[in-house]
C-alpha cells in the first residue's frame, strides 16, 4: 500500500496557485469545447490533419504523464540507480518506434490499435483481446495520472486527498467527453508548454538558488552524490536487484512500443513522413525533462534530509512514497521559492497528468465504441451512436479510475510500468510481426495474445493482488508477499515482459509456421505498409491495394 499523506508536503490553501490552477483548467474546458467534434474521424484521429511539430507536442504531453513529472523523479529519489531503468527504458522505446513501427502503422491507417489487430489478423476474437488489453492498459494507467492530481491538488487546495482526486478527474472527464482526439491534441500542446515550462523553470530555480549548480543543473548534480543517502551510492540496495532493473528497462522499452494511446498518435497525422518527423520531434521534447528529472530528485533528496534532519532512504524510516511521489514540488517548496513559483511547477505535474489521461480515456472509449461496439456487436452503429459510446466510456472508466486512486496499489511510476509490461507482453509482439513478417496469422496472433495475457494477469496475481485479497494474503504467508516467490522474483509485475515478450513472440511464430499462411491479400496489405509510394492524407494500406490492379507494391 502506498501512503497516501506525504507528511513534508505543505498542505494550506494557496491563492496565486489555486488562481493559476482554475485558469488552466477553465483554458482546457474552453479548447475543448473550442475543437469538440461531431463525427468519428474527430473523435478517434483528428481528422488525420495533424502536423509534426504539433503532433510532436501531443506526443511529448501525451507521454510525459505524472509518471514523468512527479514520479520519475520520485522513483530515481527512493531507488538511486534502480530509478535510472526507468529513463533508460522511456526514452529507448521511441527509437524503436521511430525506425520500426511509425511509418508502417501510419500506412496501415486505421483508427486505433484493436482495428490494426483486427483487421491484419482478420479475426473479431484477437479485435476483443486487444481491445480488453486497450482497456486494462488504460485503466491501470490513469490510476497513476488520478493519484498525481489528487497529490498537486492536495497541495495547492489544501483538502484532503479524496476530493481532490474526485474534482479534478471530473474536470478532465468533462472536457474529454466534449472534445474527442481533435479537442485532446490542441489541449495536449497547450499542456505540453505548461509542464516542460514548469519543470525546467523549477530545476534551474532551486538549482540556483541552493547553490547546487550554474549553466546546467542537469549535469551539475553529479557533484552532490557523496551527499546524498545510501540509494544513490550503493547501486540495488534491499529487493531493487540487477534483474529487475534490466527486467525494468526491457519492460519500459518494448511496452513503448505497444501502447494504444502512443500509436494513436501516428493515425492522427497526414502521412507516414509526418509520422516519423514527429517522433523525433516527440522525443526531443521528451528528452528535454527525462534529463532534467535525476537532477531534481538529487536536489529533493538533498533538501530533504537538510530541512527534516533525516536520512531521505526509505529503507532507514526516511521519505515515504508519497513524499517520493511529489519530490518535485517539495524540492522547490524546501528551497523556500515563492509560493506562486511552487504552484507554477505544481501546475505543469497537473498538467502532465490530464493530458496523459485525455490520451488513455480516448484510446479506451475508441475500443469499446468502435472496436467492440461497432466491429463486433452493432455494425450499422451511425457516426452519433459511436460518439455516444464513446463518451458513455470516457465517464465510466473515468468513475472506476477514480475510485481506484483513492487506494492505489503502488507508487505512480510503477503503476505505470504495470501497464506497460501489460502492452510490451500482449501488444508489442502482434504490432512488430503484424507489421514485419507477413506469415504472422490469426492462430498464431491468438495463442500468442492469450498466453500473454496469461503472464501479465498471473504475476498480478501472484505479486499484487496479495495486499489486497485476503485469501491470496493467506496462501502468500502475509499481506504483502508473494504467493509463488520463484515466479515473482523472474516474472515481476514490473518487468514481466523480459520474460513474456520473447515467450509471445516465440508462440506466435510457433503457431504460425504449424497452420494455414494467411491470404495473398493480408500477405500484400504488408507489404504496402512497407512500400515508398507516397499515400494520399485520407488513403490506407487497404486503399492501396484494391486500386493497384493486383500488382504487389514494391518493398523498402
Amino acid at each position: 500500500m502506498v501512503p497516501l499523506q506525504a507528511e513534508a508536503l505543505d498542505i494550506s490553501f494557496k491563492l496565486l496557485p489555486a488562481i493559476m490552477i482554475f485558469l488552466m483548467m477553465a483554458s482546457f474546458l474552453v479548447i475543448g469545447y473550442v475543437f469538440k467534434v461531431a463525427d468519428t474521424e474527430g473523435m478517434w484521429v483528428a481528422g488525420r490533419g495533424i502536423g509534426n511539430i504539433e503532433n510532436g507536442m501531443a506526443i511529448g504531453a501525451n507521454w510525459m504523464s505524472a509518471a514523468s513529472y512527479l514520479g520519475l523523479a520520485g522513483l530515481v529519489a527512493l531507488a538511486g540507480f534502480y530509478g535510472l531503468a526507468f529513463i533508460v527504458g522511456w526514452t529507448t522505446g521511441y527509437f524503436v518506434l521511430l525506425i520500426f513501427l511509425a511509418a508502417q502503422m501510419r500506412r496501415f491507417g486505421k483508427y486505433t490499435a484493436p482495428d490494426f489487430v483486427g483487421d491484419r489478423f482478420n479475426s473479431p476474437v484477437a479485435r476483443a483481446l486487444a481491445a480488453f488489453t486497450t482497456l486494462l492498459i488504460a485503466y491501470v494507467y490513469s490510476v497513476g495520472q488520478a493519484r498525481g492530481m489528487g497529490l498537486v491538488g492536495q497541495y495547492v487546495f489544501g483538502l484532503d486527498i479524496i476530493p481532490m482526486i474526485i474534482v479534478m478527474m471530473a474536470i478532465t472527464v468533462g472536457y474529454l467527453a466534449l472534445s474527442g482526439m481533435l479537442g485532446a491534441t490542441k489541449n495536449m500542446a497547450v499542456q505540453y508548454v505548461i509542464l516542460i515550462v514548469a519543470f525546467l523553470a523549477g530545476v534551474y530555480a532551486v538549482g540556483w538558488t541552493q547553490g547546487y549548480s550554474t549553466v546546467l543543473p542537469q549535469i551539475q548534480y553529479g557533484a552532490l552524490f557523496s551527499e546524498l543517502s545510501r540509494q544513490f551510492s550503493e547501486p540495488f540496495l534491499g529487493d531493487n536487484t540487477f534483474y529487475l532493473w534490466v527486467a525494468t528497462a526491457f519492460s519500459l522499452i518494448v511496452g513503448t512500443c505497444g501502447l494504444p494511446h502512443v500509436l494513436v498518435r501516428f493515425y492522427t497525422v497526414q502521412n507516414e513522413r509526418t509520422a516519423r518527423w514527429s517522433t523525433v520531434w516527440g522525443l526531443f521534447f521528451i528528452c528535454l525533462l527525462y534529463w532534467s528529472a535525476p537532477a531534481m530528485a538529487a536536489f529533493g533528496v538533498n533538501l530533504f534530509e537538510v530541512t527534516q534532519g533525516a536520512s531521505a532512504y526509505a529503507g532507514e524510516g526516511g521519505m515515504t512514497g508519497a513524499e517520493g511521489d511529489v519530490i518535485v514540488v517539495l524540492a522547490a517548496q524546501f528551497a523556500t521559492l515563492p509560493t506562486w513559483f511552487v504552484g507554477l511547477v505544481a501546475a505543469g505535474a497537473m498538467a502532465a497528468a490530464i493530458a496523459t489521461t485525455a490520451g488513455l480515456f480516448i484510446t479506451a472509449s475508441s475500443a469499446v465504441a468502435h472496436d467492440i461496439y461497432t466491429e463486433l456487436i452493432n455494425p450499422d452503429a451511425t457516426q452519433r451512436q459511436q460518439i455516444l459510446i464513446g463518451r458513455v466510456t470516457i465517464v465510466v472508466i473515468g468513475a472506476l479510475v477514480t475510485v481506484t486512486a483513492f487506494n492505489p496499489p503502488a507508487l505512480i511510476g510503477e503503476l505505470v510500468a504495470y501497464a506497460f509490461s501489460l502492452a510490451g507482453i500482449v501488444l508489442f509482439p502482434m504490432f512488430f510481426l503484424g507489421l514485419w513478417w507477413e506469415n504472422t496469422n490469426k492462430p498464431g496472433a491468438l495463442a500468442g495474445m492469450s498466453a500473454g495475457l496469461f503472464i501479465w494477469i498471473t504475476s498480478i496475481i501472484n505479486s499484487v493482488l496479495p495486499s489486497y485479497v485476503g485469501f491470496l494474503a493467506e496462501l502468500a504467508g502475509g499481506e504483502g508477499a508473494a504467493i509463488v516467490p520463484i515466479y515473482a522474483q523472474y516474472v515481476p509485475p514490473i518487468g514481466a515482459a523480459l520474460v513474456g515478450t520473447p515467450a509471445v513472440f516465440i508462440i506466435t511464430i510457433a503457431v504460425s509456421m504449424v497452420t494455414d499462411e494467411p491470404s495473398m491479400e493480408t500477405k500484400r496489405l504488408v507489404r504496402q505498409c512497407h512500400s515508398p509510394e507516397p499515400m494520399g492524407q485520407q488513403q490506407t494500406a487497404q486503399d492501396a491495394v484494391s486500386t493497384d490492379g493486383g500488382e504487389p507494391p514494391a518493398d523498402d
